[in-house]
C-alpha cells in the first residue's frame, strides 16, 4: 500500500481546488525508461480504472494502475521544500538504485529500461 505524509496531502488538496473540479484525483504511475530504467509520474484523472488501487487520504484520493502498483507497494508520497528542490517525492523501499534526478529507478527483480540521462535514442551526447 502506498501512503501519503500530511505535507503531501495538504499541498493535494491546494492543487485539486484550483483545478474547479471535485471529480479529480491523483494518478501515479510507472513508465518503463529513464535514468535507471524506471520513471516515476504524476498527472490529475477523474475515474479509476477497473484494476486500479485507489487511496483514500485526507480528502484526496490516489490512483494507481495494478502494473505501477507492484512496483511501488509500500511507497509513501511526500511534498518537500528544500534549497535544492520543491515538489513531490516518492520514497519507494523497492528501488536498489535512484538516479541523481530522483525520479528514475530499478529494482532488484526488474532492471526497467535504463536510458542513460542525456544521451539520445543512440546513446550518443
Amino acid at each position: 500500500m502506498i501512503t501519503l505524509t500530511d505535507q503531501a496531502i495538504t499541498k493535494l488538496k491546494e492543487l485539486l481546488a484550483e483545478q474547479d473540479d471535485p471529480t479529480l484525483c491523483l494518478r501515479v504511475f510507472i513508465t518503463k525508461g529513464g535514468c535507471d530504467g524506471y520513471s516515476y509520474g504524476m498527472t490529475f484523472d477523474n475515474a479509476p480504472e477497473a484494476d486500479d488501487e485507489v487511496i483514500e487520504r485526507g480528502g484526496v484520493r490516489v490512483l494507481v494502475d495494478k502494473a505501477s502498483s507492484r512496483l511501488l507497494a509500500g511507497s509513501e508520497i511526500d511534498y518537500v521544500t528544500s534549497v535544492t528542490a520543491t515538489g513531490f517525492a516518492i520514497r519507494n523501499p523497492n528501488a536498489i538504485s535512484t538516479c541523481g534526478c530522483g525520479h528514475s529507478f530499478q529494482t532488484r527483480e526488474d532492471p526497467g529500461e535504463p536510458h542513460p540521462c542525456g544521451e539520445d535514442a543512440e546513446g550518443k551526447e
